[in-house]
């Protein structure tokens, strides 16, 4: 299915969660926020959240800095 992740298109596999995103594109963070059509997704609902075809979702990592 096609998507926009973080502004730019993407393609994902149908069927997809939050969770199965954030695998791909963040393995390793464990500190990741996610918002799905301009919603928070809370990390306790990532792996019942499907994805759809058009959703914009943002994975976004906290940076240190001031």
């Amino acid at each position: 299915m096609e998507l926009t992740v973080n502004g730019a298109p993407a393609e994902l596999a149908d069927g997809a969660t939050v969770a199965d995103l954030v695998a791909q594109r963040a393995p390793g963070h464990d500190r990741v926020a996610v918002a799905r059509n301009g919603d928070v997704v809370p990390r306790s609902s990532w792996a019942q959240t499907a994805l759809a075809p058009g959703d914009a979702v943002e994975v976004l990592a906290p940076t240190a800095g001031g």
